[in-house]
């Protein structure tokens, strides 16, 4: 049983990503499954939901107010984040449409996507500060809501929204998934210490949970990636666009943190993706194609995650 726990432990991100694609790939190419669709795309969609709200509620158990301190890289990244998504954004307007204009796109939303639920799990096994990645969800949540808002509507004027109707969608996709797993998880460390200490040891297992949710994640971006019904040469572009977004933002993140705890920590805050949010922003906002970007970049940065993984479990500097 020890030997089987190791092994999960050390390969839950590939067996993960192998499990979800393989489990819409299944679906797609049978076709006696095709009436168990809507179902299954429910359950999954709610699932991935559910699986967000229990690993940001296993993190702020862990996490009081009081840990939730400014530092000097949180400044760093939002800045990064910020410009490079104004600043392609601006150059995205004043390029006509076509192939062209739809990668700039899909680097728009890989740079301004929130950090993901998840970022904390990883950031812990790799040696990490939970704290610091917590404190940049909020920030980079609360940052994106107001300022997705006031580029979008330029780069793809057809939304019928105002201002404040946009930022009120994105704070009700974002906010109440958020702030309710926060909440909760406060009012027990405030009120009942024996539970929270119990929840605390049982936070151990949210590794678990976190594979659970990227197995969905990769299954949602497989059925993105089916269903974009694009060619073999745009798609090739999108996949080496998401590429080098996930690569660089990993890269980036690791030279603002100083420190070997802030250079983990920084890397997976800006490097690891709320690619959900990415993947529902592309299509119900921008073209709808440049959501594969959401899907590909799934793929990328639990493949580097694996590695980090794989080598932090070996002793290996990463």
């Amino acid at each position: 049983m020890t030997k089987f726990v190791h092994f999960l432990k050390e390969w839950m991100l590939p067996i993960a990503i192998v499990t979800g694609a393989a489990a819409y790939l299944i679906y797609y190419y049978t076709p006696a499954l095709r009436p168990l669709g809507p179902v299954c795309n429910k359950l999954a969609s709610t699932g991935q939901r559910w699986v967000i709200a229990i690993l940001l509620f296993f993190q702020f158990v862990k996490t009081s107010p009081h840990d939730l301190k400014l530092q000097r890289w949180h400044l760093y990244l939002i800045l990064f984040q910020c410009l490079s998504f104004v600043g392609i954004g601006l150059l995205t307007v004043m390029t006509p449409e076509g192939d062209v204009r739809i990668l700039l796109e899909c680097a728009m939303l890989c740079f301004i996507c929130p950090t993901a639920s998840a970022a904390g799990v990883i950031t812990e096994r790799l040696g990490g500060n939970l704290h610091g990645t917590v404190t940049y969800l909020l920030l980079i949540n609360t940052a994106a809501t107001f300022l997705i808002p006031t580029v979008i509507p330029l780069v793809n004027p057809s939304s019928t929204q105002t201002f404040w109707q946009f930022v009120l969608s994105l704070a009700l996709r974002i906010f109440p998934l958020l702030l309710g797993p926060c909440f909760l998880a406060w009012i027990i460390r405030y009120t009942t210490k024996k539970l929270q200490r119990t929840l605390m040891r049982w936070s151990a297992n949210s590794f678990y949970v976190w594979g659970v949710g990227l197995m969905l994640a990769i299954l949602l971006s497989t059925k993105a990636l089916l269903h974009s019904h694009m060619s073999p040469g745009a798609v090739f572009c999108i996949v080496l666009v998401s590429l080098a977004c996930t690569a660089i933002q990993f890269f980036l993140g690791r030279k603002f943190g100083r420190g070997r705890d802030a250079k983990i920590t920084a890397g997976q805050a800006l490097g690891q993706k709320n690619t959900g949010f990415l993947i529902w922003l592309g299509y119900t906002y921008m073209t709808p194609v440049t959501s594969i970007a959401g899907g590909l970049y799934a793929i990328w940065q639990n493949l580097f995650n694996s590695w980090e993984l794989y080598q932090h479990e070996h002793g290996r500097s990463i």
